[in-house]
């Protein structure tokens, strides 16, 4: 068996993959975010572990565990974690959807002229070294304490093993890595006064980092198993649901929202924010086109709104036949892919008297829908379109959604099966491909099993044109606007 671990932005879930690929156990422990200021996102990476080890327990009395043969990791991006010396956290991590870097992103961008030739992005305030640069500036006793900077399943990592390692498709997020190349830049790192040796040894996704330490294996019931590299939560996805060839793309509906499409060679588009990464299998890159809040507005509508779960609030939105003059734009921590603004915020424009609570359920996952059509168009401007988008993600459940999208893109989207458990399956399956390196990879990762397929109703694609057109006028009149 196969242990598969994915440190999320909301959860750590935990599964148990059976020799077949079949998920035989499976545990979900919940996180949660600080916001102390604004823009500010951060978490205690003392949670991770305690949410890992309540997890894993739980695995240990649902299957017996003395039979896994290896574990594998995937995890959250970008996020800073910083250790000191004696392996202690020295502050909170700051999180991937933090936007309090904006100044050092120019900053960076200024002192190393070529950054988006050797990394293959626009530095963003998202992105690991500008935060680093943050706290030299604003902590500079807490940088000075810095010993390693790890990302956040790589603190997981070295807790199970004392290793400092991760692999290059998280390391591509950092904006220290040259992605054509897959290596640290010393370049990068001297410009945010950091060094190799204060990186984690860099890992292809299906290699060996180390092995489960006695202490910890003792407590979970299991062998001192071989510890496998894994990827970052996107290219653990990808990996999860068979997306390993150039041609595939996946559109992940999380907390965040995530276009990704494969490649053999490396591709990019700074200019747009296009992400350009590795993935987590050798000699394969993705691109990748990142919008902050995807599902994540459904659930803070549905708290707001007082509706029962998603579930209640998306049926309600169904039963609209239109949001009427209703736009949203779904910028609630600010975006990506294609605006890189930190300081754009989420709108209801439209509100009337009449304007019902469904109507502005039916709003939002319009406006989500048309926010990752515009992160779909910069990524097909670049790559080129694929020939499936296979979509997963916990959003990816509802049935009406799902068409709604299809009928916003104007292309065809697949459901797969699986979707839901998408980077923890792939953790596990790369933590496979760790211990059978003879075994061809797409026999260890194939495509899971198609749900559904739903194709584009033509009737409904030129009215959802119309309203994108609409959308992104509001977007384009109210940016840089503030209260």
């Amino acid at each position: 068996m196969y242990i598969g671990i994915d440190l999320g932005t909301s959860g750590l879930k935990a599964i148990v993959l059976d020799g077949r690929g079949v998920i035989v156990a499976s545990q979900t422990e919940p996180l949660r975010v600080s916001r102390p200021k604004e823009l500010w996102s951060e978490q205690n990476p003392q949670h991770w572990w305690s949410a890992l080890n309540k997890a894993m327990l739980s695995l240990k009395e649902q299957v017996d565990l003395s039979n896994v043969v290896a574990i594998g990791l995937s995890g959250q991006m970008h996020g800073a974690t910083l250790i000191d010396a004696d392996g202690e956290v020295i502050r909170p991590c700051i999180l991937w959807n933090d936007g309090r870097s904006a100044q050092e992103c120019l900053e960076l961008e200024e002192m190393v002229p070529g950054c988006r030739e050797i990394t293959g992005n626009m530095v963003m305030p998202g992105f690991t070294a500008p935060k680093v640069l943050w706290i030299k500036r604003y902590e500079p006793g807490n940088f000075a304490r810095i010993d390693k900077v790890l990302l956040p399943k790589d603190y997981l990592r070295f807790r199970m093993s004392g290793d400092f390692a991760t692999d290059v498709s998280d390391a591509a997020g950092t904006s220290w890595l040259n992605v054509a190349t897959r290596c640290w830049s010393e370049e990068m790192l001297s410009a945010t006064g950091l060094t190799i040796d204060q990186m984690p040894t860099l890992y292809e996704g299906t290699e060996v980092t180390g092995v489960l330490n006695n202490d910890v294996a003792s407590e979970w019931g299991m062998p001192c198993v071989p510890i496998v590299a894994g990827a970052g939560d996107n290219a653990a996805g990808a990996i999860g649901v068979g997306i390993i060839e150039q041609g595939q793309a996946m559109l992940s509906l999380g907390t965040s929202g995530v276009y990704f499409s494969v490649s053999d060679s490396f591709t990019s588009d700074p200019e747009n924010a296009l992400h350009s990464f590795c993935h987590a299998i050798p000699d394969k890159w993705h691109t990748m086109s990142v919008m902050l809040s995807a599902a994540s507005c459904l659930s803070w509508f549905t708290k707001t709104a007082q509706f029962l779960d998603v579930k209640d609030m998306i049926e309600e939105a169904e039963q609209c036949e239109t949001a009427g003059s209703l736009l949203f734009l779904p910028y609630l921590t600010g975006e990506r892919t294609p605006h890189n603004d930190p300081e754009a915020k989420g709108v209801f424009f439209g509100l009337t008297p009449e304007t019902t609570r469904g109507q502005m359920a039916l709003a939002i996952l319009e406006g989500v829908g048309f926010a990752l059509a515009d992160g779909m168009d910069v990524l097909h401007s670049a790559s080129g379109r694929p020939n499936d988008i296979s979509l997963i993600g916990g959003g990816a459940r509802s049935v009406f959604w799902r068409q709604m999208l299809a009928d916003i893109f104007g292309l065809p989207v697949s459901y797969r099966a699986g979707g839901d458990v998408g980077p923890a399956l792939g953790a596990a399956r790369l933590a496979h491909a760790g211990v059978k390196p003879d075994v061809d990879i797409a026999v260890i990762c194939p495509p899971t099993s198609l749900v559904q397929t739903y194709q584009p109703n033509q009737d409904k694609h030129p009215y959802y044109t119309l309203r994108r057109e609409k959308f992104s006028e509001l977007y384009t009149r109210l940016k840089g606007f503030t209260v």
